[in-house]
């Protein structure tokens, strides 16, 4: 399309000047706008040449893409059709609710209006909304990737930029923080007076296993004894091992896993008659067993902790306290493990997709528990010099 050349023409009743040409394979005109106002004066006519050489050269080097016109209903519409069957179910599920809170915020009608003045709204909205800045990361990063698949097909120019948050100077990595073993001793006292006496043995034992095992909470109810299709425990080699589907699993990979030894001892000392079904069978106050959804069994362990009085976080602008939560034990369990275990290998454990994870929230954490290691272990040396030279000293003097 080297023939292209691009006009400036002007008509009394529009208010800017209109860039022209005509399309070599269909013959037709097609117009734009400069976006130069039609003054009359030479200022503004140089400005709207100035326009058409730059559309006539993005015209002849192929790189003009005209403005899209698809609605976001189609846009939606397609992504969830080509793109969601090939992901995790969990991240299907993400998408959907980024994707409500776009149309309950924003309300596109087309595409082209998530510009990234409407997205930084967007963030602003989520934030306003009490939304962490963690979660507005995470429906930030949804979106985009979403709207990159749009630009990769034609259906949008490119993707607008968005703000990038950080994490502010000095603030907590973590949104709670692993409890002590005396802290979590409290939380199985109040296990009865939060889901009942009849259910109570089930429900301690549950947080024993999210306590042990460092499992997630929707994974914790997942976990079967029995079901080669789910999460599975396999106690048929050696050592307890734990069995992952991709579809499964956060990471998106075929696992299998070694289990913590005390988790596989909590799960060796139920009877062989009984390791069928899930492996934590939860029941209402009354004894009957429920399946759950993962929201409410987390609010049930949140108001354990909160009877318990753990607390893990407190929010220093507002005071909210956050208490105890089944995420809680999972850091936990990772806290312990991070002193025993490389870097690597907690990484596998706890089923991180990349080191990074592992490195800023796990390992290095707690300089004071560093710290002390460091001072025990020179003490030690230091006493064992001292002892030594003790006994060099009273063999040469023939003295103890």
């Amino acid at each position: 399309m080297s023939d292209i050349k691009v006009k400036v023409i002007e008509y009394a009743d529009r208010q800017h000047y209109l860039l022209c040409f005509k399309c070599p394979l269909s013959g037709r005109r097609k117009f734009r706008s400069s976006k130069v106002e039609r003054t009359g004066r030479k200022r503004e006519r140089d400005a709207a040449e100035r326009a058409a050489a730059d559309w006539e050269r993005e015209l002849r080097d192929g790189t003009y893409l005209p403005p899209t016109r698809v609605s976001w209903a189609d846009f939606r519409d397609r992504y969830e059709q080509e793109v969601l069957p090939g992901l995790a179910e969990k991240t299907g599920a993400m998408v959907g609710t980024v994707f409500n809170a776009v149309e309950r915020i924003l309300a596109p009608a087309k595409l082209v209006e998530l510009t990234a003045e409407r997205l930084s709204y967007f963030q602003a909205e989520l934030r306003a909304g009490k939304r962490s800045e963690a979660t507005i990361r995470s429906y930030t990063a949804h979106l985009k990737s979403a709207l990159r698949w749009a630009v990769d097909i034609g259906l949008l120019k490119s993707v607008p930029k968005v703000q990038r948050l950080q994490r502010a100077r000095g603030g907590k990595l973590m949104k709670g923080r692993p409890i002590t073993a005396e802290e979590f001793d409290r939380m199985l006292d109040k296990v009865s007076a939060v889901v009942g006496d009849v259910a109570a043995p089930l429900w301690a034992f549950y947080l024993r296993g999210l306590f042990l095992s460092g499992l997630r909470l929707a994974e914790s109810l997942e976990l079967y004894w029995d079901r080669d299709d789910k999460l599975c425990v396999d106690l048929t080699g050696k050592r307890p091992m734990l069995r992952i589907l991709a579809a499964l699993e956060k990471g998106n990979q075929n696992r299998l896993l070694p289990l913590a030894p005390e988790f596989a001892e909590l799960l060796l000392s139920v009877p062989i008659a009984d390791r069928k079904g899930r492996v934590f069978q939860l029941a209402d106050r009354a004894g009957k067993p429920r399946e759950f959804t993962a929201e409410w069994v987390g609010r049930v362990v949140s108001e354990i902790g909160e009877r318990a009085g753990v607390k893990v976080n407190t929010d220093p602008r507002s005071g909210k306290v956050k208490y105890a939560s089944a995420h809680d034990l999972r850091r936990s369990f990772g806290e312990r493990w991070a002193a025993r275990l490389m870097p690597q290998q907690l990484m596998e454990l706890m089923r991180h997709e990349s080191i990074e994870t592992t490195m800023r929230f796990y390992v290095g954490r707690n300089a004071q528990t560093t710290a002390d290691l460091l001072w025990a272990a020179h003490e030690r040396e230091a006493k064992s010099a001292a002892t030594n030279f003790r006994q060099q000293k009273a063999r040469r003097t023939g003295f103890e």
